[in-house]
């Protein structure tokens, strides 16, 4: 009993501060690159501006959330909801080495979960019966489904070297040296894969203003809209956490890779669509395919 309540005590706090991290990885974006950009930022409310998140967060928590009249209404409530839970449900597996904590198949979790992010999308694109939100959802989905098979076969990869699929077991592999030679390249893909399963620039599809209006999220606003906002900052953050946990065993270079996103927007123009998709499929997946075949198995003799 103890220590289920230790357990639950533990995952409220690390949805909270997920959640206190996430407002403030927003006031880092904007203030990283408008310094990018030779200018400031936000600085004029309270002490240089840190108190932006939260007047933010009133703003869209307080603002109004028509719904179109030749909607769909009920998927277009739910879908910003499902996409907040399930990158909520993600930080779940934070590695923790208490024994209620334990997740002996967090990887594969952590696939399931990251999977099933896409449906919210395409069903809040589809739903708002606006030509502009079909195309951005309709390009989400693809781009999510063609990405997904080489971040599966990296974590593969990750996975055979450490010989586990447990997220804690990464933190505690110190004897990891062959990492540091095979792995460099299909680090180089992993943080392609990241950037791209998260639609972050410069695969930023699914919003495109010049050509879709907005995007996906075009018909949003008020707290629909900060639903799906909070869940696009809440896996850049989980992804960040990922990204340091199997290139360098350990969670504390998570802040490091959550500026290579911003640092990425900030430096990188957006990809052309059709590039991108090919070299998911010419490049990405043979890739990984190749090192995961020919590592797997001298590991899985050992």
């Amino acid at each position: 009993m103890l220590q289920l309540a230790f357990a639950t005590i533990q995952m409220m706090m690390t949805a909270i501060l997920a959640l206190i991290a996430m407002a403030f990885l927003t006031l880092l974006e904007r203030k990283s690159l408008s310094y990018m950009q030779l200018r400031k930022g936000p600085n004029k409310l309270g002490l240089a501006g840190l108190p932006q998140p939260l007047a933010d967060a009133m703003k869209l928590l307080t603002k109004a959330s028509p719904t179109p009249t030749a909607s769909n209404p009920i998927p277009m409530l739910f879908a910003p909801s499902i996409a907040l839970a399930l990158a909520m449900l993600l930080w779940y597996l934070f590695p923790s080495t208490h024994s209620a904590m334990h997740k002996s198949l967090g990887l594969l979790l952590f696939i399931s979960i990251s999977a099933s992010a896409v449906y919210p999308i395409l069903a809040g694109g589809w739903s708002t019966n606006s030509k502009y939100a079909l195309l951005g959802a309709m390009r989400a989905m693809a781009q999510t489904i063609s990405y997904e098979i080489p971040m599966i076969l990296t974590l593969i990869f990750y996975a055979l070297i450490t010989n586990s699929l447990d997220l804690t077991n990464f933190c505690n592999d110190l004897s990891a040296k062959f990492k540091g030679h095979l792995a460099i390249p299909m680090a180089s893909v992993w943080l392609t894969t990241m950037l791209a399963e998260t639609n972050r620039t410069p695969f930023d599809f699914a919003e495109g203003e010049s050509e879709l209006v907005s995007g996906f999220n075009v018909e949003y606003s008020g707290t629909k809209f900060a639903m799906f906002f909070m869940a696009e900052y809440l896996n850049i953050l989980f992804m960040s956490l990922m990204s340091s946990i199997l290139l360098l065993n350990s969670h504390i270079w998570a802040p490091g890779f959550a500026f290579f996103f911003l640092l990425a927007r900030g430096t990188l123009p957006r990809h052309r669509y059709d590039l991108m998709m090919a070299m998911a499929w010419e490049s990405l997946i043979p890739i990984t395919l190749i090192f995961t075949v020919v590592i797997s198995p001298s590991f899985l003799l050992t």
